[in-house]
């Protein structure tokens, strides 16, 4: 079931699996947050090392993508990155990750909590990666339970004074088109999230198309929500959890 978004939030953490994913998905929600004084942290499970044509050393490349992503984060204003070290294409929503993210959850102690859906967006299959629902999975999990309970992971209180937390609302991003319940007019963010985007150079490169496909995309999202001609949206399932 859906919710309303909340609008008493004041810090939020976006999980996502790799570098580039939430400028691919949600960088205009991120700028449009930043902008209304919401603090930002970004964690990724991974660092992106198996992307690329082989060429390169895996160490190598995930160096490059943490980089671009720290550079798309800091255009965006986003305050903190975190770099969970997850192995890239092979990320499983296993109990260490979700103690990883529980431990993030508890220090950052955000309001909202934006990650990628669990669930197979079969409209549109190719963003569809098993890391992606991992992630979902994942985070899902350390919101609710693992997060606010203290009997989860006791050692995370125990030893590392990290006392439980109630994260109150999540955003799943690309989850199936008949969960999705909320637009976010990014219009005015449109120019600073593809900034954001260009940061990834070892991903997107020079696509010429790059600005008119997207642009095109975000327009017929903000179509489907009744916004006037000329408005480009980001959409999300978001659920109530606290």
């Amino acid at each position: 079931m859906g919710a309303t978004p909340r609008e008493d939030v004041r810090r939020a953490l976006v999980v996502c699996a790799h570098p580039d994913d939430v400028d691919f998905g949600a960088a205009g929600t991120v700028a449009s947050w930043t902008a209304a004084g919401i603090e930002v942290t970004y964690c990724l499970a991974t660092r992106g090392e198996a992307s690329g044509d082989g060429s390169r050393p895996r160490a190598e490349v995930g160096a490059i993508r943490q980089g671009e992503q720290l550079h798309a984060a800091d255009t965006l204003g986003v305050g903190e990155v975190v770099f969970l070290d997850h192995p890239d294409g092979a990320v499983e929503p296993s109990l260490a990750l979700r103690r990883d993210l529980a431990r993030v959850i508890r220090r950052v102690r955000p309001d909202r909590v934006l990650t990628w859906s669990p669930e197979i967006n079969w409209d549109h299959v190719p963003t569809a990666h098993p890391d992606h629902r991992a992630v979902g999975t994942a985070t899902f999990a350390a919101v609710y339970p693992d997060a606010r309970n203290p009997n989860a992971f006791p050692e995370l209180l125990a030893d590392e004074h990290l006392a439980p937390w109630t994260v109150a609302e999540l955003w799943l991003a690309d989850g199936p088109s008949l969960l999705r319940n909320h637009a976010v007019d990014t219009t005015e963010f449109f120019d600073l999230r593809m900034a954001a985007l260009r940061c990834h150079v070892s991903q997107v490169g020079d696509k010429p198309d790059l600005v008119d496909r997207l642009r095109g995309h975000f327009a017929d999202t903000a179509a489907r929500y009744g916004l006037p001609r000329g408005r480009l949206a980001e959409e999300f399932q978001v659920v109530a959890t606290g």
